[in-house]
């Protein structure tokens, strides 16, 4: 079975999460991934804990399917060997500052004269122009020069991250489909090109709801809590064990809750709850008629009744009970590989799911190092010379 990017060749020159949370997408869809590891250490997520018999459990998630050549860039003898290889591949990532591949001579200009039709991607945390270009991405910073942290969490409260890195992920989801798209381009035209992702922009296009308020009312986003910004109910409840989250995002699904699930029609009818734009209003009158209704019941009564009305509703897993969730046991969102050291490790799927094409885990995540001497001899690079550049320091340890 052909995977979707079989024959893509990708170089890897990115470390830590967006680079290569991107670039290991596209080794399960079957490109096939060298990653570029500088010689004291290689990618930094191998220093984070926790470890596996030495190895980062940190870089073993985000660093399947892909091949480790640990080489210094910094040596003449070795760029040209990553010369060669730039020019038999079609898509080079990396996350350096903007400056630094030029000061090693891996920029997109030099590297477009060797093969004008790779696609280039650029990830760092402000682009590759503007004011703040030279300033290092991180995704709490993020977070928060873009307005997010103002608008998650409590009214009154301090200002709130999110629960996951979403930036870095989000900018390496940017990062995939944006080198794909270039590819198409590519397919029709011959013609390569950068694509500068930044980190702290990729989540700005999803205030889609915010921005309607602000463009069109000059209204402020603000921290909404566990209540959403425009629905309403649409937000975590309180029941008699625990909690259920509620998506009554439209005027149907509302009236199902109200006859089906707490069967209160006359909520229906007052005035305070006609429309979904009055509920929002009156929702410090509502949360708490819906909570006292709650409060009679378990969680499991409540979303046994919301799934029989088709009410959408759902329970607050802890990240362990959703991973033992039979529907993404079923959905093969957790997967296993073996690794040389580490042994067998579980790992997240794939959230696309191919009819033709499924995805698939063909290779664990690299030694640090491991396939050095592997791809440099296909590159023309003997024994003999492979021994030399390892002796000064030049290239990795070789262990195939």
């Amino acid at each position: 079975m052909q995977l979707p990017l079989e024959g893509v060749r990708v170089l890897d020159m990115s470390q830590i999460m967006a680079g290569p949370y991107c670039t290991m997408v596209l080794a399960d869809m079957g490109a096939d991934v060298v990653k570029i590891e500088k010689m004291n250490g290689g990618d930094d997520s191998r220093q984070m804990g926790p470890f596996v018999d030495g190895e980062s459990s940190c870089f073993m998630q985000i660093n399947r399917n892909k091949r480790s050549v640990a080489l210094n860039l910094k040596d003449r003898e070795v760029r040209e060997i990553f010369y060669d290889m730039a020019r038999g591949s079609d898509i080079i990532v990396e996350n350096y500052r903007p400056g630094v591949t030029q000061s090693l001579g891996v920029d997109y200009e030099t590297i477009r004269r060797i093969n004008p039709a790779i696609i280039y991607c650029s990830i760092s945390g402000y682009g590759q122009t503007g004011p703040y270009r030279e300033k290092g991405g991180f995704d709490l910073v993020a977070q928060g020069a873009s307005g997010l942290m103002s608008m998650t969490g409590e009214p009154g409260r301090r200002p709130l991250k999110t629960g996951v890195a979403v930036y870095d992920i989000g900018a390496g989801i940017t990062a995939i489909y944006s080198v794909l798209a270039a590819y198409i381009h590519r397919q029709k035209t011959g013609e390569g090109q950068h694509v500068d992702i930044a980190i702290s922009e990729c989540g700005i296009p999803w205030f889609t709801w915010e921005a309607a308020g602000y463009f069109s009312e000059g209204r402020e986003p603000q921290p909404d809590g566990w209540r959403h910004r425009v629905s309403a109910p649409y937000q975590s409840l309180a029941t008699r064990d625990g909690y259920l989250v509620l998506g009554c995002a439209n005027q149907r699904t509302w009236e199902r809750f109200c006859k089906d699930v707490v069967q209160k029609p006359e909520w229906i009818e007052d005035p305070r709850f006609l429309t979904n734009s009055d509920r929002k209003a009156h929702i410090e009158a509502l949360e708490p008629l819906i909570e006292s209704e709650f409060a009679r019941e378990d969680t499991a009564f409540w979303m046994t009744r919301c799934d029989a009305a088709g009410v959408p509703a759902g329970p607050i897993n802890t990240f362990a009970k959703m991973l033992a969730d039979p529907h993404y046991i079923a959905r093969g969102m957790v997967q296993e590989f073996q690794h040389p050291k580490a042994g067998r490790v579980q790992t997240l799927g794939f959230a696309s799911k191919f009819s033709a094409t499924p995805q698939q885990i063909r290779r664990p995540s690299p030694l640090f190092g491991q396939h050095t001497e592997e791809v440099l001899r296909a590159f023309g690079v003997d024994v003999e010379k492979a021994a030399a550049l390892r002796d000064r320091g030049a290239i990795g340890p070789g262990i195939d």
